[in-house]
Order: C-alpha cells, then sequence, then structure tokens
C-alpha cells in the first residue's frame, strides 16, 4: 500500500514575484488613499463646523445653538457611515480588493492544481496561510515549481 504524497507552497512568496499581483497592491493603494483623503477632508469639515459654532455661540440662542449642533453631529453619523461603508468588514475597499486579487489568485492556484498533479500531490498546504507547520522539509516545497509554471522561475535556481 502507498502512502499519500504531501507538499506545501509558499503562497505569499509567489504572489511577491508577480508582476499582476504589485499592480493590483497599488491600485487597491492608490483607491484606499482617495477614500483616506475623502474622509480627512470631511472631518476638516466638521471641525470648522465646531469651530464656527465655538465662534457665533454668544450670539445664538440655545434652540439655535442646539439646532446647529444637531447638524453637525448629524454630519459626523454620516461620516461614520460612509467610513464603514468604505473599510468597514466587507465594505468597498474589501471588494476592491477581492476584485483585483481574484484573477492573480485563481493564476496562482491553477498553477498549483498543475504542480500537485504533475507531481502526483494528493494534499499541497499553503505555509503563509493561518495553518501552523512547525516544521517543514525543504524537499516537500513545492514553491519554486509552481513559479516556474507561472513563468516566474528563478533561472539559476535548480528545482531539488
Amino acid at each position: 500500500m502507498f502512502g499519500q504524497k504531501f507538499g506545501y507552497v509558499d503562497t505569499q512568496y509567489i504572489l511577491n514575484k508577480m508582476p499582476e499581483y504589485k499592480k493590483a497592491q497599488q491600485e487597491i493603494q492608490k483607491v484606499a488613499l482617495a477614500w483616506q483623503d475623502e474622509i480627512k477632508e470631511k472631518q476638516k469639515e466638521i471641525e470648522a463646523l465646531y469651530s464656527a459654532l465655538r465662534t457665533e455661540e454668544v450670539l445664538l440662542t440655545e434652540a439655535m445653538k442646539q439646532e446647529r449642533l444637531a447638524a453637525i453631529r448629524q454630519r459626523e453619523q454620516e461620516l461614520k457611515d460612509q467610513q464603514t461603508k468604505i473599510f468597514g468588514y466587507e465594505g468597498l475597499y474589501f471588494l476592491k480588493e477581492k476584485e483585483l486579487m481574484q484573477t492573480v489568485q485563481e493564476k496562482v492556484f491553477e498553477a498549483v492544481e498543475k504542480v500537485s498533479v504533475k507531481q502526483k500531490i494528493q494534499v499541497m498546504f499553503d505555509k503563509s496561510g493561518q495553518l501552523v507547520m512547525i516544521y517543514t522539509n525543504p524537499v516537500h516545497d513545492y514553491t519554486d515549481y509552481v513559479l516556474e509554471e507561472l513563468g516566474l522561475g528563478d533561472k539559476d535556481d535548480t528545482i531539488k
């Protein structure tokens, strides 16, 4: 009876070698910075409203003061809602990242599958994921094979 053959790859290492991954990361960063700038601008507007209220406070009736304060708090809540919509769990940032990374990850997974079939691997682990691998024998590391499958192999590196 033959045992099952296991192997592992480091997908984070592989992704970092892929130009399309780096391009996707840059695009995500660019979009995130634009959203952050938009949020900072709205925060400045709210701070300016508070400052104006403090300056004019002595001239306002209590009712006028409360009305202005309520309007400012409404803007603060809208800003919090926008932050959650963009950067919250499954927000726009998460969706944009997923969209841009999906094709890159699919490419890696297809290459891993091809290498697994060629090398007759029954189970392939991802060393970079949440799986804790206390010891790994490099003989079971198929990262270089996947890089080669993606056309990103190092010419000077010899696969064992």
